[in-house]
């Protein structure tokens, strides 16, 4: 069982800054890629970013490059999603996830999700 929580959400104004963490707990392995999605209202869920910690290299979507910064925090098994220069576009429920490989971006080569929490950028 793998239990993931997110935190950190909220509502700021266009050009601040927010920083989300996730939480991980149960039977996983400090090997496992974790990412970061989110999904917006009408919208599918799309990648934001992705940790993969066995070739120690760290992904982003282009629409977050440059503005959002993924760190991890081994003691406390979470992981942290830093961003930046916040846009009104960005405005969405965040999800951490993890897969036991990694098999690419899409939602579904994820196979544990955390409850989501609320990003919203006002202009």
């Amino acid at each position: 069982q793998v239990l993931l929580v997110e935190s950190g959400g909220g509502l700021v104004q266009a050009g601040a800054s927010l920083r989300l963490s996730c939480a991980a707990s149960g039977r996983i392995a400090g090997s496992y890629p974790m990412a970061w999605f989110r999904q917006a209202p009408g919208k599918e869920r799309e990648f934001v970013a992705v940790a993969i910690w066995s070739v120690g290299s760290t992904l982003y979507s282009d629409s977050v490059k440059g503005r959002f910064t993924m760190t991890r925090d081994v003691a406390k098994n979470t992981v942290s999603l830093q961003m930046n220069s916040l846009k009104p576009e960005d405005t969405a429920v965040y999800y951490c996830a993890v897969a036991a490989a990694y098999r690419g971006n899409h939602p579904n080569s994820y196979d544990y999700w955390g409850q989501g929490t609320q990003v919203t950028v006002s202009s």
